[in-house]
């Protein structure tokens, strides 16, 4: 199956994981470390982008495809 990239601010994911939470666990745990994980990862360079810019600097956006 593809994958779906899809662009959510955290506060929405929260909100997914709050709800699949209330899924029966053994259904839902795969899916759950899943979005933490690419999540995690993607705060990392998020973070380490920011950290190499000058202070001032404005970060250029990029649209994903």
């Amino acid at each position: 199956m593809p994958d779906i990239n899809l662009r959510l601010s955290i506060d929405d994911v929260n909100v997914i994981l709050e709800g699949i939470g209330n899924l029966p666990f053994a259904k839902v745990y795969g899916l759950v470390g899943r979005i933490q994980e690419q999540a995690a990862q993607q705060i990392r360079a998020d973070a380490a982008v920011n950290a190499e810019q000058p202070a001032g600097a404005e970060r250029a956006s990029v649209a994903a495809t």
